[in-house]
């Protein structure tokens, strides 16, 4: 797998990364949260070593020399975007890996591998499949409390992968081709 790519503040690029719990092409609520734009991206432990390490570059930013152990107690707490994927043992593609949860109320840019634009229609991206994500790690300390959140920017798709849950919809060439008379 390929590491990941820092740019500027907290944007990082995960290559090669497997996507679960798409909600991609429109908005979608858990709970009474507000609807939002939202990708689960599964990672190996190298990806994710990288993704902790701009998690700490942003939380120095934020909160200064308490920075790191500002970080260490939100990680006690859960409230970090990065977290192990042995805590989702009942989820397909969790073991043994790293997951970041990422969302936005804008809707994410979603391309194939030409930098073409994909809709939900094309069936390219679904959960379980395999992507490059476009993310902005950024720290929350607000009324709302203090956390490590992500933002998903973009997705393009890099590969097919054994798909999650419901699965892939049919591809056309699953079916046979019908005669005229066989349609009536």
């Amino acid at each position: 797998m390929a590491t990941n790519n820092t740019s500027p503040a907290g944007r990082v690029m995960l290559k090669n990364v497997r996507l679960a719990f798409p909600s991609l092409f429109e908005p979608s609520a858990y709970g009474e949260g507000e609807p939002s734009y939202q990708a689960t991206l599964i990672m190996d432990q190298a990806q994710a070593d990288g993704l902790d390490k701009v998690l700490a570059t942003v939380a120095r930013e934020k909160w200064g020399a308490k920075g790191d152990a500002q970080l260490k107690a939100l990680r006690s707490t859960g409230k970090v975007c990065l977290r192990d994927g042995d805590e989702k043992p009942d989820y397909d593609g969790f073991a043994g890996m790293m997951f970041v949860a990422a969302r936005s109320k804008t809707r994410p840019t979603v391309v194939d591998g030409q930098r073409n634009p994909l809709t939900e229609r094309d069936g390219r991206i679904y959960a379980g499949c395999y992507v490059n994500a476009s993310v902005e790690v950024w720290a929350q300390d607000n009324a709302y409390g203090k956390r490590i959140n992500c933002t998903l920017r973009g997705i393009q798709f890099v590969r097919d992968g054994e798909a999650f849950g419901g699965g892939r919809p049919a591809a056309a060439d699953e079916f046979d081709e019908l005669e005229v008379e066989d349609l009536v």
